[in-house]
């Protein structure tokens, strides 16, 4: 018994020091910068990452580079401009960051595809890795989704 009240004391010591790493885990300032240095990019939903190469994961692996910066949002590109990415830091809570990634269109035309992305990294040394979220934000609205979807249906 007295082994058991010893563990459960010791355990809720180490809790604060717990939650104070994960707190730790995402930065408050220039969260764009963050993403595009720790983004594995082959975590990606199929539509924005490129055909897996060994040995590559983040954007700056694969010749990205960042043509505009600022603290949410990032535009990279490709070495000879064959690709272009936006990324938008849509919200950023303790558990990840929500963010937008875009491929624009030609000559600033109509965005290809866009899809509403939450990064999570494991431990403060992992990279950011990806997975398509159903969460919608005024800022990163659907492609030609749900909104022909609910007109087809008459509402």
């Amino acid at each position: 018994m007295k082994t058991k009240v010893l563990l459960a004391v010791a355990a809720l010591s180490y809790a604060p020091l717990l939650m104070a790493v994960d707190e730790a885990a995402y930065p408050k300032e220039k969260v764009a910068a963050f993403v595009v240095e720790k983004l594995d990019l082959t975590s990606l939903p199929s539509a924005f990452r490129p055909k897996k190469e060994k040995g590559k994961k983040t954007l700056a692996d694969y010749g990205f580079t960042a043509q505009r910066m600022d603290e949410n949002e990032a535009t990279i590109e490709a070495a000879g401009g064959a690709r272009r990415l936006a990324i938008k830091v849509l919200d950023q809570k303790s558990s990840g960051i929500y963010v937008c990634v875009a491929e624009p269109g030609e000559n600033g035309g109509e965005t290809k595809a866009q899809s509403v992305v939450l990064l999570k990294r494991k431990n403060p040394n992992a990279l950011l890795r990806g997975r398509e979220s159903f969460r919608e934000f005024a800022a990163c609205p659907v492609i030609g989704g749900s909104d022909s979807a609910t007109n087809s249906y008459g509402d």
